[in-house]
């Protein structure tokens, strides 16, 4: 990778928690961070606070068209794009909810989205490779139930949320098999358990450990050649069994082309 201060990287899910403390301090070693999120009044305060070569993307992942014109902004503004960090994300609600396009809701925002997001500006991190891809998903996983993926039947929280991360993790290998010999790496964490955030209401780690664990991801430099893991903080670990199923993998992939298709 090039050094930091001459990186672009795109932080989804950035005015709070693990984004905004991660962007903080990449802008701080001197990257050009492009911070995303739903609220404009946070977002032009962490961009103020950031400083330096930072801007501000405004988008509702709830919503499939916001999230097409978010690439599309971050395409015309910045050619070239070093690193994306999927990270927006939500906590399962308590009842069943959709989304603007009629899809299950935290599939959508934690995992679909990003899905869209990371496809639409794959061009231009191929095009400015060597370039990574970080998605923040979970230790808290889920297989996926294709027959119903929507989760129209027996709907929980902890399901909606643990089933859209390890959809991540499937697509984080699904991508890496794709990206091999571009030097676009993809990599999936779950940064740490339980961090002070506005989804943890009795926390047990630290927001530094997640930072920690995510910053070296998206740095680390013996991480250069590393694509398609699944990492529990700074040690390498084992995702649930379906994310190393070729056939699972696929169908999401088919499925994931056809819901995000405009």
């Amino acid at each position: 990778m090039r050094p930091i201060d001459q990186q672009t990287i795109l932080i989804t899910g950035a005015t709070d928690g693990l984004g905004r403390a991660l962007a903080a301090q990449l802008a701080a070693e001197g990257a050009t961070i492009l911070v995303h999120g739903r609220d404009d009044q946070r977002g032009k305060a962490v961009v103020r606070d950031l400083g330096g070569r930072a801007s501000w993307y405004r988008a509702d992942l709830s919503s499939l068209a916001e999230t097409r014109a978010l690439a599309d902004a971050v395409r015309a503004d910045h050619p070239h794009l070093d690193v994306l960090v999927n990270n927006a994300g939500i906590g399962g609600p308590g009842s069943r909810r959709e989304s603007a396009d009629g899809h299950e809701l935290t599939f959508q925002v934690n995992y679909l989205s990003g899905y869209l997001l990371t496809r639409l500006l794959l061009p231009t991190l191929v095009s400015s490779a060597p370039a990574r891809i970080v998605n923040v998903s979970s230790i808290g996983q889920q297989a996926l139930d294709f027959d119903d993926v929507m989760i129209n039947r027996g709907y929980g929280a902890t399901r909606a949320y643990c089933q859209s991360k390890l959809a991540q993790i499937l697509f984080t290998i699904d991508l890496a098999d794709e990206l091999a010999g571009t030097d676009v790496t993809a990599n999936a964490l779950h940064p740490a358990t339980y961090m002070p955030t506005k989804m943890v209401s009795s926390p047990i780690s630290t927001l530094e450990e997640g930072v920690r664990a995510t910053h070296r991801l998206v740095t680390d430099p013996a991480l250069d050649d590393v694509s398609g893991r699944f990492y529990n903080g700074l040690e390498e670990a084992r995702a649930d069994a379906q994310a190393y199923d070729t056939d699972a993998r696929a169908r999401l992939r088919t499925l994931s082309d056809e819901l995000t298709a405009p």
